[in-house]
């Protein structure tokens, strides 16, 4: 036991030994003092001083270096009950600076290395007694939940990474630390970071719209275009080629990736000042970063992803992919129609060729199913079965939003057993089942989605602008907001596989309605490509009169509209909000989306939003005349769509805080322009 009868031996015998050394000085003094006197009796003082000195010297020569090996020694004789004598000599002579702590984070003893760790943060003294956040700046706490693996500490200048190692000695609880200089290795780290190549994929969205124009003014805008894309990589000493038509790749180091986000990649807008043509179309550009992959060919490989992704969002936008998620920045001008013929008909084919290899199809749409969503569902599955598949569509068969709708195809001998819900279609799945999901890609906007996640391959053919949060086990993506609706890709798509045996009438009246409704009626987000399919609806026997019956309300929903236009208020001068002050049904949520397409015409107004609370979830619907960007807008409330139609909903949530949400992302919005 320290301090007991072993210590008590070891100060007498040192004891001793400094009496009998000053002894033995002081008899040899003696000694030579008498000689000295019997040879010289004149010089008796001056003598006794030189003896006196002499002594002085003597005693210090005996006395002084023991003295100073048992201070030397004293920290590790304090420490070497617990570690032994021969770790301790281990740890006092190794270069690493260590410490050991008690549980409080007291210091009862450190090597020399640590004492010159201590002397160089300008805490200089005796650290026995002190505690550990008295030389290092951080809690102890950190370091004994870092054990082993260490944590890392900057202090002046320096980065050090401290490691614990716990032991315990009669019942008693010890940390030993151990401290390493990592600064360098962190500066060597920071650097490679810093001058990581990454790769941007860059294309010019309306070319082909550009290409219309004289062929003067198309060479001007390109040539314009490539002046702002070389002097953006010149500001960054980054490497830009035209690989392609319209199509470029730039390489730049990583750390100037902050700086492009901190400016919202302000490229685009310097870009979109490019006007071509009497009416001043807008010249834009898509670009896709990722910084994922650990080599350069999976980081190009991603980055064209993204730039796909910026693609089928509608570009003019760059997509951002990082190991976080994906950033969007831009996407505020409304895309032009880039679609053809040839992409439709590759797609037709490969939806075709997986439906054959499938041994059953299921066809679901989005949440709270509107006309074009059961209409391309509709539309998928007489593709479906026309290739010979058991196909069946899962929706709510009781929702009376499109209830008429179900009525108008069940008349049809196919379709009297081809709804089911979604526990039925659970129970149909198999190895070889493919899944196609219309007019919505985002996972968690499925009607059915346990029946998506259980899906072994799904196809996706949308027209919203493309989400992060895709379903699993996609195997064929058809993406395309520049159509008006889904229905309308779905036409498209049929009418190139199937030119001898089209859609059915009655299934051809509720795809065009799905057309009526995403459009306006005609009068909203059509294209050459918009009045085809309708066309084409037309020739397969559609009736627009047929159609339009499905829009009939009930006096009910005559209503239920007259709530919202009774509670309407002007934000930002510009954008109309209107909610319905009492709580809602299922019906309400079409009365909602026609609120906001009837506050467009209001003198002024360039978005509309509507409101309205359901159970415990508000909906929102919007609508815009095509200068702001609603999808923008309710894709920070967690919705989506399209650039002048969209929707959200907010569950758990009152009116009043979606409305205050709703705003704040309102904000958002302009803040960013």
């Amino acid at each position: 036991m320290p301090g007991g009868k072993g210590a008590k031996t070891k100060k007498v015998r040192r004891g001793e030994s400094d009496f009998l050394g000053a002894a033995a000085a002081a008899l040899i003094l003696l000694a030579v003092l008498t000689a000295v006197l019997a040879v010289f009796p004149g010089y008796a003082l001056e003598a006794g001083i030189t003896a006196i000195v002499v002594y002085a010297a003597v005693c210090a020569a005996i006395y002084v270096p023991g003295r100073i090996r048992r201070l030397a020694a004293q920290d590790a004789e304090t420490v070497s009950p617990y570690l032994g004598d021969i770790m301790t000599d281990v740890m006092t002579n190794i270069s690493l600076p260590a410490a050991i702590c008690s549980e409080g984070g007291i210091m009862i003893w450190n090597n020399t290395a640590f004492s010159d760790l201590s002397d160089a943060l300008g805490r200089r003294g005796r650290l026995r007694g002190s505690p550990l956040s008295s030389v290092l700046p951080v809690d102890f706490s950190e370091i004994v939940s870092g054990g082993e693996g260490g944590i890392r500490v900057t202090a002046d200048a320096r980065v050090n990474e401290i490691e614990s190692y716990r032991f315990r000695v009669n019942a008693r609880m010890f940390y030993m630390l151990i401290v390493h200089d990592i600064t360098e290795e962190e500066s060597l780290r920071t650097r490679l970071f810093d001058e990581r190549p990454l790769i941007a994929h860059i294309q010019i969205d309306n070319l082909n719209e550009i290409m219309q124009y004289e062929q003067g003014e198309y060479r001007d805008a390109g040539r314009d275009v490539d002046s702002i894309l070389k002097e953006w990589a010149e500001s960054v000493g980054a490497v830009i080629r035209e690989y392609d038509a319209s199509k470029y790749m730039m390489i730049f180091s990583e750390r100037h990736l902050s700086d492009f986000t901190a400016r919202k990649f302000d490229v685009l807008d310097r870009v979109r000042e490019i006007r071509v043509g009497a009416g001043m179309l807008p010249v834009t550009v898509s670009i896709g970063i990722s910084t994922l992959g650990e080599t350069l060919d999976e980081c190009e490989r991603a980055s064209y992803s993204a730039l796909n992704t910026a693609l089928q969002r509608g570009g003019d936008q760059v997509v951002l992919q990082t190991s976080e998620g994906t950033e969007y920045y831009g996407g505020r001008t409304k895309t032009m129609q880039r679609r053809n013929k040839v992409r439709s008909r590759v797609i037709a084919n490969e939806l075709s060729a997986l439906i054959a290899q499938s041994g059953n199809v299921l066809v679901m749409g989005h949440l709270y199913p509107d006309f074009d969503s059961i209409g391309s569902c509709i539309g998928a599955a007489s593709l479906a079965r026309r290739r010979g598949a058991d196909v069946h569509i899962v929706v709510d068969v009781d929702d009376k939003n499109i209830a008429p709708c179900i009525e108008h195809v069940r008349r049809l001998p196919e379709y009297r057993a081809a709804f089911v819900d979604e526990a039925t279609a659970l129970d149909m799945i198999r190895s070889d089942t493919l899944v196609i999901i219309c007019d919505v890609n985002s996972s968690t906007h499925i009607s059915a989605p346990s029946v998506a996640n259980s899906a072994p391959k799904i196809a996706v053919i949308d027209h919203h602008i493309k989400t992060p949060n895709t379903p699993k086990n996609v195997v064929l993506s058809y993406i395309e907001p520049q159509a008006s609706s889904a229905c309308e890709l779905l036409s498209d798509m049929i009418e190139q596989v199937c030119q001898t045996n089209g859609v059915t009438a009655a299934e051809a009246d509720v795809m065009y309605a799905g057309i009526l409704l995403d459009t306006k009626q005609l009068s909203r987000s059509t294209t050459s490509r918009t009045f085809a399919a309708a066309m084409y609806l037309q020739s397969c026997g559609a009736n627009p009169e047929t159609a339009l019956d499905f829009f009939r309300s009930g006096l009910e929903d005559f209503t239920s509209e007259a709530r919202f236009e009774s509670n309407v208020t002007i934000y930002r001068s510009e954008i109309a909000i209107a909610a319905s002050s009492e709580p809602g049904e299922a019906r309400d949520r079409v009365a909602a989306a026609k609120a906001a397409d009837k506050l467009l015409t209001v003198k002024g107004v360039t978005a509309a939003f509507a409101a309205v609370r359901i159970d415990d979830t508000v909906h929102i619907s919007a609508r815009s005349s095509g200068s702001i960007n609603v999808q923008l807008i309710l894709e920070r409330l967690g919705g989506g769509g399209h650039f002048d139609v969209a929707g959200a909903q907010i569950k758990g949530a009152a009116l009043d805080f979606a409305l205050k949400t709703l705003k704040d992302a309102i904000d958002d919005y302009y803040s960013e322009s």
